[in-house]
């Protein structure tokens, strides 16, 4: 599982406060005495998988050392709607000025993690495991992968520097240079990066079986129907890792679990996601 680095943490919430508040926060500066202490909850308005809690706590920390955060729920806690997240006690100016972009990251991981949750809850009982993809949002891919793994999904390839993936549109290269081109594209990269998984794209049985000529350890099936599915893993007989992949729904992931592949990817787990509806809640008066 991906960890988020408290140096990274620390970076992207620096970042996240300067693009909200700018040179101050003038409205906050403008109403709200500088000696006016709050309370506040952050709430959960619909069930969801919580995630990003470290950001939440490290967005007000970076704000004002003197808003304490005291969390309620644990990080990938499933919650009901109306649960209370946290709770916030400090200066009213500094919890004013850092609810949007505290709720910004807790609404956006949630609703990756509350989505890979319900593709794990959906194929229980399979072996299958369901993984993430490259399809992020740029520069937000540590925290968009971080919150599938919190809804139980697996990470995979963090970017294009840590696993060897030949895909359809090599494959389109590697035709014209002739047949050997795959099997020699795959033996330049066991050599040259000798650790690195080796994933060949397959769109048919017949690619499938060159995949495997090449000695490739995991072959991605791509928008295979679930008999089709079923001959790939057959034909594979474990010798590699076998990966279903293109257009997976809530509706689909089941059947697909049920042909054998190892694995699903899921562009949507951070493509589409949701985000959760939270809200921060100010107290009348303070308790």
């Amino acid at each position: 599982m991906i960890t988020l680095p408290r140096e990274f943490i620390q970076n992207i919430v620096r970042a996240a406060l300067a693009e909200d508040i700018g040179a101050g926060d003038i409205t906050t500066e403008a109403a709200i005495p500088a000696d006016q202490r709050a309370e506040a909850y952050i709430v959960a308005k619909e069930p969801c998988v919580v995630a990003g809690l470290p950001l939440v706590e490290a967005v007000f920390a970076q704000i004002d050392t003197a808003v304490i955060v005291k969390l309620l729920v644990g990080e990938g806690d499933p919650v009901e709607q109306g649960t209370r997240v946290c709770v916030l006690t400090g200066p009213a100016r500094g919890i004013l000025t850092g609810e949007r972009t505290a709720l910004n990251f807790l609404q956006r991981l949630s609703g990756i993690a509350t989505l890979t949750r319900q593709f794990v809850d959906e194929i229980e009982g399979t072996k299958a495991k369901i993984l993430d993809t490259r399809k992020t949002t740029p520069t937000l891919r540590v925290l968009e992968k971080y919150a599938v793994a919190v809804g139980g999904g697996t990470n995979h390839r963090m970017g294009l520097y840590d696993a060897v993936m030949i895909k359809d549109n090599h494959r389109v290269i590697l035709a014209r240079l002739g047949p050997k081109a795959l099997g020699d594209a795959v033996a330049a990269a066991r050599k040259n990066h000798p650790t690195a998984p080796i994933i060949v794209e397959a769109d048919t049985l017949e690619q499938v079986e060159e995949a495997l000529a090449t000695g490739a350890n995991h072959i991605l099936l791509d928008n295979m129907t679930p008999d089709e599915l079923r001959e790939a893993v057959a034909l594979v007989a474990g010798r590699a890792k076998t990966e279903a992949s293109g257009g997976v729904t809530l509706h689909t992931v089941r059947a697909i679990a049920q042909t054998g592949v190892d694995y699903i990817s899921v562009g949507a787990l951070t493509h589409s996601a949701r985000a959760v509806d939270c809200s921060l809640e100010m107290l009348n008066e303070l308790q």
